[in-house]
Order: structure tokens, then C-alpha cells, then sequence
């Protein structure tokens, strides 16, 4: 299988160098560029299958490189990175076409997870083809979900979960897992929210009092039957 391809825009030498390095190990290939324009000429000419965008960059923002991909067709999920953690930041990344946003400083792990999500998010080939169990089928690539013919709505999360749990079906998937290749968490999280979660999806694409494709493994986690 041909390695992913991730670019990393980023001025701050000692951070590129950091996570061109972290990326390189987990089995990436990696290219850099220390500037806007450099950064956005690269990803415009090579084929990558993510991009790490500083927003800060010298002569061209992270957003403007990502507002002119988007212009120009490229869907190349993007990552951006922030010194600051502002909601109008996250905000203005999103409407210029970015996938994700994390603020510095912050833990490689919950950055790896992220561009986990986001490359199993782009990925064609099964997820392209509807998925059906029991009277359910679910469109990765329309990123819809029917039941019985009637579309089901579900939040952004719930959709990642129940991809989560149907890329990895048969499995079974503790906790800490889900949480960080869902939520981005790390290390031992004290949280309710998977359950609730969990909860939601049974009730659209499940039975909730017996529970035939998202199933609990007592004492570990979950498992998608199907």
C-alpha cells in the first residue's frame, strides 16, 4: 500500500523539523515549506493526502493558502494550526475550507488521531460504496444515512462514530480508542460522552433495549456487528 502524502506549511523551524520528524516515524511521507506561497505552489502541483497549515505564515496566511486551494478545486483535507485557541480563529478556518483546527501548543498523539480522522474521512474505494445492515444503509461518500427508505439525521460526530464502528466492524473497540480516534482525546478520559453518544446512534440505526449491530463488550468497550 503507497504511503500517504502530508505536507507541513510552518515557519517556526524547530516545529516543522518536530513533526516532519513524528510523521516520518508513524510511516508518512512528508514534504515541507516555511511560507505561504511556497506552501500554497506545492500543494497545488503535488498529489498529498493531507496538509498541516500555520495560519501565521510569512507573506500569505494559512487561511488565504487554504481559501485559494479550495478556489482553484484542490479537496485535500487541511489541518490548521493556531497560536491562539479563539473561537473567531476556528470560526474564519472553517468558512475558508479547513477540516480541522487545533491551537499550540498541544500533544502530537491528538494531532496524529486528527489526521487519522481526516485521511479515513477522504479515503474513496469501500467508504465511496453505500453500507447496508439490516434496514439500514449508510453513504460515506454523500455522508448520508437512511432507515427504511427515510433518511436519518445525525450530528457530524455521530456520523464519525458510526464510521468508526463500521470500518472497524467485528472489532472490538475499547474506550480510550474511540475517544481518540473520534474525539481526539488522550490518555484515560473521564467522560460520559461516548455513552451518550453511543446511546443516540442505537436509537436511530439500532434498537436501543436490545441492541443487535452496536453492542457493548462488557468491561472494554463496543463492537459494530454486522
Amino acid at each position: 500500500m503507497a504511503k500517504r502524502r502530508i505536507l507541513i506549511v510552518e515557519d517556526e523551524p524547530g516545529l516543522r523539523l518536530t513533526l516532519s520528524d513524528r510523521l516520518l516515524s508513524e510511516g508518512y511521507e512528508v514534504d515541507t515549506e516555511s511560507d505561504g506561497a511556497s506552501g500554497l505552489a506545492k500543494a497545488s502541483d503535488g498529489a498529498f493526502d493531507a496538509l498541516i497549515l500555520d495560519v501565521m505564515l510569512p507573506g500569505m496566511s494559512g487561511f488565504e493558502v487554504c481559501r485559494r486551494l479550495r478556489e482553484r478545486g484542490h479537496q485535500v483535507p487541511a489541518l490548521m494550526l493556531s497560536a491562539r485557541d479563539q473561537v473567531v480563529d476556528k470560526v474564519a478556518g472553517l468558512q475558508f475550507g479547513a477540516d480541522d483546527y487545533m491551537a499550540k501548543p498541544f500533544e502530537f498523539a491528538e494531532l496524529s488521531a486528527r489526521i487519522q480522522a481526516l485521511l479515513r474521512r477522504a479515503l474513496p474505494g469501500a467508504s465511496s460504496v453505500p453500507f447496508r445492515f439490516g434496514p439500514v444503509e449508510v453513504d460515506f461518500r454523500r455522508t448520508t444515512v437512511s432507515r427504511d427508505g427515510q433518511e436519518v439525521p445525525l450530528s457530524a460526530r455521530e456520523f464519525d462514530l458510526l464510521r468508526y464502528l463500521v470500518e472497524n466492524r467485528g472489532e472490538t473497540l475499547t474506550r480510550d480508542r474511540l475517544l481518540t480516534q473520534v474525539w481526539g482525546y488522550h490518555g484515560s478520559t473521564a467522560t460520559r460522552t461516548l455513552d451518550v453518544h453511543i446511546g443516540w446512534l442505537r436509537q436511530k440505526v439500532d434498537d436501543p433495549k436490545n441492541p443487535a449491530y452496536i453492542v457493548t463488550v462488557r468491561g472494554l468497550g463496543y463492537k459494530f456487528n454486522a
